[in-house]
């Protein structure tokens, strides 16, 4: 498991203040360097993500907040469960909060960038792109009571499969979940390239099976022959009895990487900002339906997409990947 560094846990005030603290040299900054930020976006406090629009009447402070939370699963299965969490953020912010049951990465990022979409949860993969391409400014994290947070990749067999080990995978087909999925498809193939000199579509086949809980079904069910996903959700789905362990075999797994980024559209009022932040921070787990569901997790932490994603950026670099937004 990862520790979050003392300096990425964030209490509200302290959020507050920050932004107060930053506004005045973001407002009269002239200039406009961006990095790998899209075109529409700048970064001026060379923090990689998309600032704060320099006038005030392109603040967003819409009546009505949209949440969405990445679609690792069913979008239908995580309504109900951030239920609870909607209501606290209702009445922090003083606003209607909706949550918006997104069927893919590709809309998640789309919504945001259109400005349909306020306050989100990307997957660990989705992350760069997000920040990137629909200016995503993620500030926070699962993690439990102590601090720590994280997940691995695993590669899965079903149980009576003949692969032992990940050099049997040669010759084999592994299902993959979406490109943008860290878990799903850029760290396995960074690592099997890497450290077992197998290519993807040279060593071994692929398909895609669009997200993780069809991946983990696929192999139960004998549909592939090995998938890479990531194992916290395959954890929850087997505490759910959404899958039978009993069915799945495990032949790898990789270091911890960082969970599910939350943040918000970069154009956000900074008083919104604010209270979004406050409502994260201040969330109650205790009897939650969060809590039920993450069962690892008991509160909310700070991030730094500078920092805490490093390892994920140079998984994208080391994959050949760019983030160039269509």
């Amino acid at each position: 498991m990862l520790t979050a560094p003392r300096h990425a846990r964030l209490s509200t005030s302290f959020a507050i203040l920050a932004v107060a603290w930053l506004l005045p040299g973001i407002l009269f900054a002239a200039d406009c360097p961006r990095g790998t930020l899209d075109a529409r976006y700048c970064d001026r406090n060379s923090d990689l993500v998309a600032d704060l629009p320099l006038e005030a009447d392109q603040w967003s402070d819409p009546d009505t907040l949209i949440f969405s939370y990445t679609p690792v699963e069913d979008p239908a299965v995580y309504a109900k469960v951030w239920d609870s969490f909607i209501q606290h953020m209702s009445k922090t912010t003083g606003k209607k909060v909706v949550f918006f049951p997104v069927q893919s990465y590709a809309a998640q990022y789309e919504a945001m960038r259109s400005g349909r979409l306020h306050i989100a949860g990307v997957n660990t993969g989705g992350n760069p792109v997000a920040v990137n391409c629909a200016g995503f400014v993620p500030f926070a994290m699962m993690a439990a009571e102590d601090g720590s947070f994280g997940y691995e990749m695993e590669i899965i067999v079903p149980v009576d499969s003949p692969v032992k080990s990940v050099d049997e995978l040669r010759g084999k087909t592994l299902a993959f979940t979406s490109p943008t999925s860290n878990s799903g498809f850029k760290a396995p193939s960074a690592i099997l390239k890497a450290d077992f000199g197998l290519v993807a579509d040279q060593d071994f086949k692929t398909t895609f099976s669009g997200k993780h809980d069809n991946s983990i079904l696929g192999v139960a069910n004998n549909d592939y022959e090995a998938a890479a996903v990531a194992n916290s959700v395959l954890n929850r789905m087997i505490d759910r009895g959404a899958v039978d362990p009993a069915k799945i075999r495990s032949i790898y797994k990789s270091p911890t990487f960082p969970t599910t980024g939350y943040g918000h559209a970069h154009n956000l009022h900074p008083a919104v900002v604010a209270k979004i932040s406050e409502a994260f921070f201040t969330f109650p787990w205790d009897g939650s339906e969060l809590q039920t569901e993450f069962k690892k997790e008991g509160r909310f932490v700070g991030i730094y997409y500078k920092s805490d994603w490093d390892v994920i950026r140079k998984i994208d670099a080391a994959n050949g990947v760019t983030y160039d937004c269509k």
